[in-house]
């Protein structure tokens, strides 16, 4: 039986919030309910950032609690980190510091990045999304990366029903990015957190020359 102040059964009890929306996510943050969150920088990104020699403009969408974002930034590269929570972003505040300024308090979808970017780094946004709002999302990220352009990160498995986290199913990941994109990179995870394990691979995909 749950505890009477287990945040988890307070969010069953709770109004059935839309996690397309941001009030979802404002709940969860606001509950410290957030069972996705490693509370630090996985092994692939710190590999990542050890082997990458340029100065890259890095977009992280729904950023959540900023670590990768962090990590990015002190690396020395160009980040712009994203979440359409304000719960979430003041998190991220807390965790990034003096380097709050890469925040933006917005939506993915919507927001003027102005200049194109060379990584698109994925955790934890994509299988928070409906399944219904995933070819946006592709659509999205080709549109920010230019030919050459990388969307890197961690990708979640599950053939179950339900969500979040939404997971893919065989050969839908694929499907989404094989458009524009040529996968180059394709690991398992040794370090996932429990609600991932065993069901995420870190995966690298280059944008295709564009028309």
């Amino acid at each position: 039986m749950s505890a009477p102040d287990d945040p988890a059964e307070r969010l069953r009890r709770g109004p059935k919030l839309d996690p397309a929306g941001p009030a979802f996510w404002d709940v969860r943050f606001r509950e410290r309910y957030t069972p996705w969150d490693a509370g630090g920088v996985p092994a692939a990104v710190r590999d990542l950032l050890a082997r990458e020699q340029a100065r890259l403009r890095v977009l992280i969408p729904g950023c959540g609690s900023g670590y990768e974002a962090r990590a990015f930034a002190e690396a020395g590269h160009d980040v712009v980190a994203i979440d359409f929570s304000a719960a979430a972003i003041d998190a991220a505040r807390r965790v990034l510091g003096e380097r709050e300024p890469i925040l933006v308090f917005g939506d993915f979808f919507e927001f003027d990045f102005g200049a194109p970017f060379d990584l698109v780094y994925e955790r934890a946004f994509l299988c928070a999304l409906p399944r219904a709002h995933w070819p946006r999302w592709a659509g999205r990220v080709a549109q920010l990366l230019p030919a050459g352009g990388r969307l890197a990160g961690f990708f979640f498995w599950n053939d179950a029903p339900g969500g979040p986290p939404f997971g893919l199913k065989a050969g839908e990941l694929e499907s989404l990015l094989a458009p524009c994109f040529d996968r180059i990179e394709d690991a398992a995870v040794a370090d996932s957190i429990p609600v991932f394990a065993g069901r995420e691979r870190w995966q690298v995909w280059r944008r295709h020359r564009q028309d």
